[in-house]
């Protein structure tokens, strides 16, 4: 059984499902957590590092060559972590992930923690449902990684079906219980 996370690595992808990381931030926050943000490119362009560091009182790493930085962001959020969270996951990232692939920060940064790593998945149904995307799963499961959803309900496209990230109180909540 895994102990609960205090040290939650919160890693933001390129979904319209990233408005939803400040309140996950702020619900982990609550619950007792410190958090730390690394958010990719494409997560940047739905949310910015000024509202995640706002709310989580820390700076938000966003590259494996942030000057900012004196360290390896990646290795030392990597061995910070109690918890990495992917929240919302892409499908490509998930990919990425599933391919082993450490182009970026985020991603070199789950290749290189011991720590529990947990993906809530967010993206249209026929992505989800895709055989290639359910393959991605199976192999990150097959790593050990936690899957957290998606969820049924209305999607960005209006459409409604499984593919929608879980809500930021019920991703705090199994981020802070024990498995």
């Amino acid at each position: 059984m895994a102990k609960p996370a205090r040290r939650v690595v919160l890693g933001i992808t390129g979904s319209i499902a990233a408005f939803k990381a400040p309140a996950l931030v702020r619900a982990l926050v609550k619950k007792g957590a410190e958090v730390r943000c690394a958010l990719t490119p494409n997560g940047a362009h739905f949310v910015t590092p000024l509202t995640l560091a706002a709310l989580s009182k820390n700076p938000v790493a966003q590259s494996l060559h942030d000057p900012a930085l004196w360290e390896m962001a990646h290795l030392s959020l990597a061995d910070w972590a109690d918890l990495v969270l992917i929240a919302p996951a892409t499908a490509d990232f998930m990919a990425r992930l599933a391919q082993g692939r450490a182009e970026g920060l985020l991603d070199a940064l789950v290749l290189s923690t011991k720590a529990r790593v947990a993906v809530c998945p967010a993206m249209d149904a026929e992505m989800w449902a895709h055989r290639a995307t359910q393959a991605n799963v199976k192999t990150l499961a097959g790593y050990g990684y936690e899957l957290w959803g998606p969820a049924k309900g209305e999607l960005a496209s209006g459409k409604i079906g499984v593919g929608r990230m879980l809500e930021p109180d019920e991703i705090a909540r199994r981020a802070l219980s024990a498995t």
